[in-house]
């Protein structure tokens, strides 16, 4: 699977992204302070924080037992290039559609 497909996967989920947003406002975390905020298990948020691994969105530093958690926004930069690109397709439409509208040919 290419990366882009891991990341849209991967933010594809509920929690899954509300992770990302902890993190990015403050991280590192262990997986025990980030269960805090959800309603599933620690093995259900370490299954999480596995995916958002796997797709390069989240980096693990070992610290004695524990494995923190941080933000790497750096693949979320191709999601937000490819959702402004079909924003930009969508205005053009819209833009053409009014243009028609506007003008006398339409009568």
């Amino acid at each position: 699977m290419l990366n882009n497909e891991l990341v849209f996967e991967a933010i594809a989920d509920a929690n899954r992204r509300e992770l990302l947003a902890i993190l990015a406002q403050n991280s590192p975390k262990t997986a025990t302070q980030l269960v805090q905020h959800f309603t599933i298990t620690r093995q259900g948020i370490l299954k999480h924080l596995g995916v958002l691994e796997e797709a390069g969105l989240v980096q693990v530093q070992p610290r004695g037992r524990e494995k923190r958690y941080s933000l790497k926004p750096e693949p979320l930069d191709d999601v937000r290039d490819w959702i402004s690109a079909i924003g930009l397709k969508w205005e053009e439409r819209l833009q053409r559609l009014k243009t028609l509208v506007e003008s006398d040919e339409i009568l």
